[in-house]
């Protein structure tokens, strides 16, 4: 099992060369020819592989490492075993991104059953009033309706469906079991398995019989370079439209209600759910399971721990977690006096045993 590999070693490049490309210090100018072919963890990677150490945690793996390179800071740069390249960056982890995707290039889009083609499959159908430029790959199962575009170098998965007059831009990657409805997608944009764009929003009024359905008239549009997380689900607006900004990165299992508008270079992690109407200013980041009340506004940078639940408003710049979500001071002192008070009532309970 460990000979199959789905990424290919690379052909090798030098450390002079991947210093220059991602912008490091090779501190040994005398292994400046060095090649490198792969990445690996640090625990295990190997005399032409790189790797990182971002802090002082892993100094315990970087002392025993047997990497050909490592991306380090300047702090953690003498800790290098010998034999060892360090290349010395203020941030080792994205010297190492940036490394990892020349040196693995096909791992920074999805798979495709047969390669980037720029044909479709005859197990493929598309609407005759449908129009796709040159280059573009559509894998067998997969349904592009009536009078949808579709840029050039875009891939449409297996099974993927993409509904009337949707439009993709130039060089996506839509995978495998999407759907996508009354959607507008740009450029560079990556669509993990599974995920559901541009469906109904949850909208309904009371009624004298029961709930009455609001019909969701709106759409989706989606900015250049956003990537949305396998098995993620945003809702079409009901009379305005859902928006995801520029180059932000969605994660699985992500819910994005109706007329949500989220801006640019956000990160939202596994499991948030934002309510309808919310909105998300630009460099914002919010924790795994965070839920977002509707019709709230998170200001730019601002930052969401995980588990929140943001119920009010919040600052830009702000950092804010718990439930009900507010100021993270406010969260660990609280905390730390639940602790005290915790340990105290412990203090008396074993006092009280002793004789």
């Amino acid at each position: 099992m460990d000979s199959i590999r789905f990424f290919q070693p690379h052909e090798g490049l030098s450390l002079s060369e991947l210093a220059e490309q991602c912008g490091a210090e090779l501190a040994d100018s005398s292994l400046a020819g060095r090649r490198i072919t792969g990445i690996a963890p640090l625990s295990r990677a190997g005399s032409e592989e790189i790797t990182f150490a971002n802090s002082r945690k892993a100094l315990s793996d970087l002392k025993k490492s047997k990497a050909g390179a490592v991306f380090v800071t300047a702090a953690l740069s003498e800790e290098v075993p010998e034999g060892v390249a360090a290349l010395i960056s203020g941030a080792p982890q994205t010297g190492f991104a940036l490394a990892a995707a020349v040196l693995v290039p096909e791992a920074m889009r999805p798979q495709t059953l047969s390669g980037r083609t720029g044909s479709v499959h005859p197990g493929a159908f598309i609407d005759p009033s449908a129009r796709l430029e040159e280059d573009v790959t559509v894998e067998f199962g997969a349904v592009v309706g009536a009078e949808a575009e579709i840029g050039s170098g875009t891939v449409i998965g297996a099974g993927a469906s993409v509904g009337r007059r949707c439009r993709i831009g130039r060089n996506c990657d839509i995978g495998p079991g999407v759907t996508l409805q009354h959607a507008l997608i740009g450029s560079e944009v990556i669509v993990h398995p599974g995920a559901r764009i541009g469906q109904d929003g949850f909208g309904y009024a009371p009624g004298p019989g029961g709930l009455v359905k609001i019909p969701q008239i709106g759409r989706v549009i989606i900015q250049d370079r956003v990537e949305i997380g396998a098995n993620t689900a945003i809702d079409r607006g009901a009379l305005d439209d859902t928006v995801i900004g520029e180059g932000t990165k969605i994660d699985n299992l992500v819910q994005i209600g109706h007329n949500v508008r989220i801006g640019r270079f956000c990160v939202l992690v596994g499991q948030v759910g934002v309510a309808g109407s919310a909105t998300i200013g630009d460099g914002v980041m919010i924790g795994g399971a965070a839920g977002i009340n509707g019709h709230v506004t998170i200001g730019d940078g601002a930052q969401i721990a995980a588990l929140s639940g943001v119920a009010t408003d919040v600052p830009s710049g702000a950092r804010w977690g718990g439930q009900p979500a507010r100021p993270m001071q406010g969260v660990l002192r609280d905390a730390a006096e639940a602790n005290a008070r915790a340990f105290g009532r412990s203090k008396r309970r074993d006092g009280g045993q002793k004789k």
